[in-house]
């Protein structure tokens, strides 16, 4: 009997409605684990090069993985990839709530959905039991409406749906899928490719359990990790992401305007803990997780904010707050419901509206373009209004529905230079200014700008966690916060293994594990003698396999670039002196190519590295 995985994966062809199983072997879950690194070994071998996004060669990858679903704080997270619509590379992201949890309780690892569908469709899958059903009906109605629908329909309130709402069905390139309502699969646009396959929504319930190694030693790390949640992540369980907040502000780690000023005045008006007093109803969880890090909001007219589709996180708060110059809680509030409702990214939709609001005081978009929304930094209502006609794609809002870089492109004068993304993917909401080794991780990610596989230098500068947690790596330095070097490329290397080993495992980042702790965890569930190499190579390999697939797509070096303005300083604030050396960054970037084992002209892992990582099977030429 397999321990932690359940050694079935789902095979859907929307296109011909055939389903099937496929049945991995134990040395399968060592080497590829389930998440990150199961989409990418399923991506690499069978999506063609040069494949459309939005084409029936593309798959769609819903991974759970061998400690998704266990009763643990924090095991309630799962992953899904496909080729990115908005970079052209691999994509994925990540996603807590319950429904990863209820599709290993249901009995499988992974759902992997090929071909496209002639009419819209939802796929139910209940145990044993998998049905393909019309979901015509389902068809351009909100995220709420559609769970709603889809449970009236099966007659079981506990089954967990993952769907996505009108902005993946009109391919808003940086759609994101979204589970139970208000858990979300952020970055890379892959609301749009189930948008473009006509897969409405996966709707999963499960009856069974994953088994478990050795359950007694599992139930005493659950009751070690729980107690020691008030020491590690209180402010989370109080506020949830954003307690920092006014500190960001001082220090220089927030997105003001574009990422062209700083400080932002009335910070303290959009923080989380203004947000929990005054709008705030509750904290909720994810799976079996005592943190309860979740935002719960409620506004009545005219905001009309439903607590069904939760509370902005931090990204949000920074997103439609500071990057946009926006300092009304309850604007932020509406915005995140109209992003969640339809399955929009917040990350890169606010991005994208902050470049957008720089055009428009640039000259480069007028009221001409807008309908007559004067969309200045700072007017809300104006956010809000282009943000409905980017769900509609109407107006400008169609060109803003491409991301950033596209609708630089198609504005053209200029545009590019105030387009703040990498592989055309907006950045998470810290400023690499202040944080060099982020910077590193923003350029080198495979999915773009993602802040959450990146490195946060301000955690290394003191002893204590996390720098213990990158004890078992070797790693035992503290470092100048804005050191420029090869420690910082080192500790991006080793770091990211870490961070990428829990995408790989379903285990949320908000989690005071150590490195040891989580390999303890892995033994006890699947009963594996295993070790933090053997858990780090799992991440190099994930990692090695994003890479990969993008030098297969035509990516090289040059795509692994940061925007000229944070080589510049601010206007204001702590940056105003200066941005990232351009030369230092440069040297670091390259040490970080030999550390990888990477080509400095390609970027892609060098033949000797897939060798040494298992991945000899992959032999595509790089153009």
């Amino acid at each position: 009997m397999p321990f932690g995985f359940q050694s079935k994966i789902l095979r859907v062809d929307l296109s011909t409605g055939r389903t099937w199983i496929e049945e991995p072997d134990d040395k399968f879950y060592r080497m590829y684990c389930g998440g990150a690194a199961l989409i990418g070994y399923y991506l690499l071998r069978e999506v063609p090069a040069g494949a459309d996004p939005y084409g029936p060669e593309n798959l769609l990858i819903v991974s759970a993985s061998i400690l998704t679903g266990v009763p643990i704080s924090g095991g309630g997270r799962h992953s899904v990839g496909g080729k990115s619509p908005m970079t052209g590379g691999m994509g994925k992201g990540e996603s807590g709530g319950f429904f990863g949890a209820e599709l290993k309780n249901a009995g499988w690892d992974a759902i992997i959905v090929q071909g496209m569908a002639a009419k819209p469709t939802y796929l139910v899958v209940a145990d044993d039991k998998v049905e393909l059903r019309d979901a015509s009906h389902l068809w351009g109605r909100e995220v709420l409406e559609t769970e709603k629908a889809i449970r009236d329909e099966l007659g079981d309130p506990r089954v967990r749906i993952s769907a996505i709402g009108p902005g993946g069905e009109r391919l808003v390139r940086f759609a994101c899928v979204m589970n139970d309502r208000r858990s979300t699969v952020g970055r890379t646009g892959l609301g749009a490719v189930m948008g473009a396959k006509q897969l409405k929504a996966i709707a999963v319930r499960g009856t069974q359990r994953v088994q478990l190694a050795h359950p007694d030693a599992v139930k005493e790390q659950a009751r070690s990790i729980r107690e020691s949640i008030d020491q590690w992540s209180r402010d989370l369980s109080m506020y949830g992401t954003g307690a920092a907040m006014v500190q960001y502000n001082q220090i220089g780690n927030l997105p003001v305007r574009n990422w062209r000023d700083g400080p932002m005045d009335n910070i303290e008006n959009i923080s989380a803990e203004t947000l929990k007093q005054t709008v705030g109803v509750r904290m909720d969880s994810c799976y079996a997780c005592a943190v309860r890090c979740k935002k719960v909001v409620e506004l009545g007219p005219p905001w009309n904010v439903r607590q069904e589709y939760g509370g902005p996180e931090y990204e949000t708060l920074a997103g439609f707050g500071t990057d946009c110059g926006v300092s009304n809680l309850a604007a932020i509030c509406v915005a995140n419901q109209i992003c969640n409702a339809n399955s929009i990214d917040t990350i890169s939709a606010s991005g994208t509206m902050a470049f957008a609001m720089e055009c428009y005081e640039n000259g480069l978009l007028t009221t001409a373009d807008t309908d007559g929304i004067e969309l200045r930094f700072g007017n809300e209502q104006a956010m809000l209004q282009i943000l409905e006609r980017i769900v509609r794609r109407e107006g400008i809002g169609d060109v803003l529905a491409e991301g950033s870089r596209r609708a630089a492109q198609a504005i053209g004068r200029g545009a590019e230079k105030l387009a703040m993304q990498v592989k055309g993917v907006e950045f998470g909401k810290h400023d690499p200014r202040l944080k060099p080794a982020l910077a590193i991780g923003f350029a080198l990610s495979f999915v773009g700008a993602d802040h959450v596989l990146g490195v946060h230098d301000t955690s290394y500068v003191q002893p204590g966690r996390p720098l213990d947690i990158l004890h078992a790596f070797g790693f035992h330095e503290t470092m100048p916060l804005k050191e420029m070097s090869v420690n910082k490329a080192r500790v991006f290397y080793y770091g990211y293994q870490f961070t990428m080993a829990k995408d790989c495992l379903g285990m949320c980042h908000f989690l005071p594990w150590t490195a040891q702790e989580l390999v303890a965890l892995v033994s006890n569930v699947t009963g594996w003698d295993t070790s933090c190499y053997e858990v780090a190579k799992v991440a190099e390999r994930a990692f090695c396999m994003g890479r990969e697939f993008n030098a297969r797509e035509g990516f090289t070096a040059e795509d692994d670039v940061l925007p000229e303005r944070f080589f510049q300083p601010t206007t204001s604030g702590a940056h105003h002196v200066g941005g990232l050396d351009r030369d230092k960054w440069l040297e670091t970037r390259n040490a970080a190519y030999g550390i990888f084992g990477w080509d400095p002209q390609t970027g892609a892992p060098t033949r000797g590295k897939l060798d040494e990582l298992g991945l000899s099977w992959v032999d595509t030429p790089h153009p």
